[in-house]
């Protein structure tokens, strides 16, 4: 069994943290043969595609490990508790993208709020990419900056039209990339949930609905107390 591998990135102008862990889990090719046993369903909120349960062991096994990510390297320190937490897999088409899933976004305005993903595609697959937007320069989006943010936006649709239906994954008129994360089998990324992030989802991505075949993650949003 390999040790999990820690590297820190400082992203953007605003330096928040974000955490890449390889080699996150101890068997990675039982958790996916979970997920490809498992039934998935459409996704809720805004997530683009559809979610499965995930075994009730995976979140406590994993504990330690998040440990010595949101403690020393996260600046978080309390107790963690799941707020939701799934198999995920991309699988909407770009053409029948809504206008706020072309553009980059954040899970959460709370700064005691972290997201996870977990990559579980053998073959790697799209990454993550996070943002700035230019004309407001705001890297994360928090309750005092969510007005602000989102009524700039709204004006920047009105005025310039939406965002033309795909994905983002690199430098766009409204947001330009601080950074770009490369998924990887059994890569977990760790980041504050108000920074702006988006799928990096490519062109040729395979959309297949099939965990065999798609874009096959676990997404799970804690909270720090």
């Amino acid at each position: 069994m390999t040790a999990p591998s820690l590297s820190v990135h400082r992203v953007g102008r605003e330096a928040q943290p974000v955490v890449v862990i390889d080699d996150f889990t101890a068997d990675p090719d039982a958790l996916r043969a979970v997920a490809l046993a498992s039934t998935f369903g459409p996704a809720v909120e805004h997530y683009p595609g559809i979610r499965a349960a995930l075994p009730k062991a995976y979140l406590p096994a994993q504990l330690a490990v998040l440990a010595d990510v949101l403690g020393p390297l996260l600046g978080r320190s309390g107790t963690v508790e799941v707020v939701d937490a799934s198999f995920s897999i991309v699988t909407t088409p770009p053409e029948k993208l809504d206008v706020r899933q072309r553009v980059p976004h954040c899970d959460a305005f709370g700064a005691d709020r972290i997201a996870l993903v977990h990559y579980l595609a053998p073959e790697g697959g799209d990454g993550t990419a996070f943002f700035r937007h230019r004309s407001t320069g705001f890297e994360t989006i928090d309750e005092e900056r969510a007005p602000i943010f989102f009524g700039q936006l709204d004006a920047e649709f009105r005025y310039g039209g939406v965002p033309p239906a795909r994905y983002v994954a690199g430098d766009t008129p409204l947001f330009e990339r601080t950074m770009a994360v490369e998924a990887r089998y059994n890569r977990a990324l760790v980041y504050p949930s108000y920074l702006l992030h988006s799928g990096a989802i490519g062109p040729e991505a395979v959309l297949s609905s099939d965990p065999a075949l798609g874009r096959l993650t676990v997404t799970a949003f804690l909270s720090v107390g």
